[in-house]
């Protein structure tokens, strides 16, 4: 198998079904090559490490040199300060635990369900303009719905002015674009281009707290600026805008794939589209088998090793750098029962589709019902759809995997 797994893995012609090569790799649960990363593919073994605080997610403990093909898909280092997703006991602690007070339990334990009808009316209006297009023989879902559609509901979150969204949308689509490898691109200018819209960005949220610290509302900022008098103290402007990129860019991707693979393996399963079509509380199973079967993410790269660590009988020895392959472990057939089958009505789907342990998916709740409610109203409005590439062109992020495009055709669009 050697280094040409991981090269194959990266490699972007194997990016529309990477699943066989997953199929090989779990053959040996703990792959390693002289140089490159411990690659972890079975679900057993990855779960107890997500739980493993001997496993850490802090870039700087990544003390031995690799080779990791894997890295090129994390993006640029930003320069704001490190977010939680990078961070390790207690600091990862603090700042989840203040963020999460003004987005759910225990201090807001009904924020995400109470979006709801907001949520509703953002998938209505974004349909809406499809129609209006007056072009249901073409239609790029991600672009004309599933890219906008979580952009929208972060800015609504967070309190961003309706008059500011768009310029919002440019940052997003300016640094996620960073994330996803550009062969024959300038790395210099994509750099240039990622730092300027992250300057941009900061330089805005920045602005925006301060203006939020004198006239607080009821958005996500203003009680993320406001002075705490818990245990766990306030958050510093700089900590605020460092944590609302995270939500922005991380919450954006993981929705933008969930929702985008989702209704293109509804589209390949016609019987399942038709059972959602009537009845769109199927939504809720199939969000979570899709979660097993297409995740949006595929790997979490560049952990490190705080100690040995033994694992399916291979020592990972301290300071490596680790890859847990969570895509792979949710088709583990050691785990699940007909792995390869998208079966929504599949009774044990504990997936790995959101992470696990302390730095499970934050976002979780509202990726989940931004998912059922896109999936269940396209099905119900969207008259006999169709695709038109199979496979369609995916992005060339190994790890954030899902279409770039996903070109359709449907005979019209129902009215709401």
């Amino acid at each position: 198998m050697g280094r040409a797994m991981l090269r194959q893995i990266v490699d972007y012609s194997h990016r529309a079904d990477p699943y066989p090569l997953y199929e090989e790799l779990r053959k040996t649960p703990v792959f390693h090559d002289e140089d490159g990363p411990y690659l972890v593919s079975t679900y057993h073994e990855i779960h107890g490490l997500l739980h493993d605080p001997r496993i850490s997610s802090d870039p700087h403990n990544l003390t031995v040199p690799s080779s990791d093909p894997l890295a090129q898909d994390e993006g640029d280092e930003s320069a704001l300060p490190p977010v939680f997703l990078k961070l390790d006991p207690p600091d990862h602690d603090r700042l989840r635990r203040i963020t999460n007070r003004p987005f759910g339990p225990p201090h807001s334990p009904h924020k995400v369900h109470d979006m709801r009808g907001e949520l509703d009316g953002i998938v209505g209006g974004l349909i809406d303009g499809i129609a209006a297009s007056g072009n249901p023989d073409r239609i790029d879902l991600v672009e004309d719905f599933s890219y906008p559609f979580p952009v929208t509901v972060i800015c609504r979150l967070l309190g961003i002015p309706h008059e500011d969204e768009s310029r919002f949308h440019v940052w997003a689509d300016t640094i996620a674009a960073s994330l996803d490898p550009a062969p024959g691109a300038d790395p210099a200018e994509r750099r240039r281009e990622a730092s300027a819209a992250q300057l941009e960005l900061g330089m805005y949220l920045g602005g925006l707290i301060e203006e939020r610290r004198t006239h607080p509302g009821e958005d996500m900022l203003s009680q993320l600026a406001a002075v705490d008098e818990e245990p766990d103290g306030s958050l510093s402007t700089l900590e605020i805008v460092s944590t609302a990129a995270l939500l922005l860019i991380a919450g954006h991707e993981t929705t933008v794939n969930l929702i985008t693979n989702g209704m293109l393996t509804l589209l390949r399963h016609p019987d399942v589209l038709q059972r959602l079509r009537e009845d769109p509380a199927l939504s809720v199973p199939i969000v979570e088998e899709l979660l097993r079967y297409e995740p949006p993410v595929h790997m979490l790269p560049r952990r490190s090793t705080l100690a040995d660590i033994e694992v399916a009988g291979v020592t990972i020895p301290k300071g490596a750098t680790v890859s847990l392959v969570l895509a792979s472990g949710n088709r583990d057939p050691k785990r699940f029962e007909n792995p390869d089958r998208f079966d929504p009505d599949r009774e044990d789907i504990q997936h790995l589709g959101l992470g696990s342990g302390i730095h499970s998916c934050f976002g979780a709740p509202l990726a989940r019902l931004e998912a059922q409610l896109a999936l269940s109203e396209l099905a119900r409005r969207l008259d006999n759809p169709r695709l038109l590439e199979d496979p369609p062109p995916y992005r060339r992020n190994a790890v954030l995997r899902g279409p770039r495009h996903l070109p359709i055709a449907c005979d019209g669009i129902r009215t709401p």
